[in-house]
């Protein structure tokens, strides 16, 4: 597998040209030199069946390689028993939207740390993680990869280690790596290919070279403040970090293949292009 890029949901212009449906993305996102789309669930799995096959065809068409992100509100640590039910069927509605679509991957949220410390937080997200496995297996879901994502705010569970510990469940599981959260996360501390270098090597040390070597990735320039993420933003915006051009040539180095999502606001779909860009550049020596 190559290494892909594709955007998160649809850029403005992409409605603006007059599409209506994400029905018309595969080929609208091919036309740009783009071989990925990340299906965004994030209000809840409210995707037909019929829609989501009709994605699933055209991204094969196209080949676009696919994936769904879950809703939002999912929290694996939740201290309310019923909210970690419905975190558990979140991510199983989630799965099946995957299947009607082949999709290979659902991306989710682990949750907040609520007023538990962290290491409280995490052991209650882990256990309810493997609720969420074992019913995926039980349901014929079990192909489908569960990629949880690091998240950007300081009072949420999902730190780069707490990812790791969570992959580290089921060997099937791969990580979302969002560098602009975790930008965010550390107070701006993804600046050189030697920070992005370390990143990579603590996911290595922790999942192996195969993981590692496939990974998701989220992108984006994204603000913070003391409490972490605030806001993402665009390309254009060159005031807030991180650069990719460094995390290309990290990628690069190692010979991984991830897929690289943008999820930048509005403009998803132009700056994965120019992500894609950058990374053949520093291939080619520019």
């Amino acid at each position: 597998m190559e290494t892909r890029f594709g955007p998160s949901g649809n850029s403005l212009s992409f409605y603006q040209q007059g599409h209506k449906s994400s029905v018309e993305a595969p080929k609208w996102l091919a036309d740009m030199g783009l071989s990925a789309y990340e299906y965004s669930c994030t209000k809840g799995v409210k995707i037909k069946k019929d829609t989501a096959a009709r994605i699933g065809d055209e991204a094969n068409k196209y080949d676009i390689a696919l994936s769904i992100h879950a809703p939002y509100y999912i929290n694996l640590a939740s201290p309310d028993s019923k909210k970690r039910d419905n975190s558990v069927n979140y991510i199983i509605q989630s799965l099946e939207a995957a299947r009607w679509m082949g999709a290979k991957r659902v991306v989710f949220h682990p949750g907040a740390c609520s007023n538990m410390d962290r290491g409280s937080a995490l052991e209650l997200a882990l256990d309810t993680l493997k609720r969420v496995i074992n019913e995926a297996d039980d349901m014929g879901l079990g192909d489908i990869v569960l990629c949880p994502e690091t998240l950007g705010k300081l009072n949420q569970l999902g730190s780069l280690e707490e990812v790791l510990r969570m992959c580290r469940v089921d060997e099937r599981l791969l990580p979302t790596i969002d560098f602009g959260h975790i930008h965010a996360y550390t107070g701006g501390g993804l600046k050189t290919y030697e920070d992005y270098k370390a990143a990579l090597d603590t996911i290595e040390e922790a999942l192996g070279m195969e993981r590692l070597k496939h990974m998701h990735i989220h992108f984006s320039r994204v603000e913070f403040t003391k409490g972490g993420e605030k806001k993402h933003w665009t390309f254009a915006d060159t005031q807030y970090g991180p650069e990719f051009r460094p995390l290309a040539r990290a990628i690069i180095e190692k010979g991984l293949k991830p897929i690289i999502i943008c999820e930048s606001r509005g403009t998803m779909a132009e700056d994965a292009k120019e992500m894609k860009e950058i990374y053949e550049s520093v291939i080619n020596g520019r």
